[in-house]
């Protein structure tokens, strides 16, 4: 650092801002630190090579995020078709086993749904013949 830097505590504090500011943008770009130099002499032409530094700096953040989300987009709407898919199926068969079930068995149905009770034991005896008769059914044709 140059001694015209101490000259007041608030350019001491800029000075010091710009030099960290060069060494971090230098790191983030890729760049050595010993090519950027502070010109003192014109330190409007200082101000714009930071400007400039900073400015690539921030595009490179937001190439690697917008990259980044693009990423989380696609595995969001592949995970989203798969779930509308699996949706359908299974309003498919639940139309199918609604269809299949006897009045008595839709009403001991809602009846259990009501009152959030488990499944009766003679009800468990028949739910695997008709799962098995629905994905026979749903099976080729899907």
């Amino acid at each position: 650092m140059n001694s015209q830097c101490y000259s007041v505590a608030m350019d001491l504090g800029v000075c010091q801002l710009r030099n960290f500011s060069i060494s971090f943008l230098s790191s983030l770009l890729g760049t050595e630190t010993s090519s950027v130099r502070l010109d003192n002499s014109s330190s409007g032409a200082s101000v714009v090579a930071i400007d400039n530094k900073i400015e690539q700096a921030m595009d490179l953040v937001k190439s690697h995020l917008m990259y980044a989300v693009r990423e989380e987009v696609e595995v969001l709407k592949e995970q989203i078709k798969e779930l509308i898919e699996r949706n359908s199926q299974l309003e498919q068969e639940n139309n199918l086993l609604k269809n299949l079930a006897s009045p008595e068995q839709m009403a001991q149905f809602q009846a259990q749904v009501q009152t959030g009770s488990p499944p009766s034991s003679t009800q468990g005896a028949q739910q695997p013949a008709v799962t098995q008769l629905s994905t026979q059914n749903s099976g080729p044709s899907a």
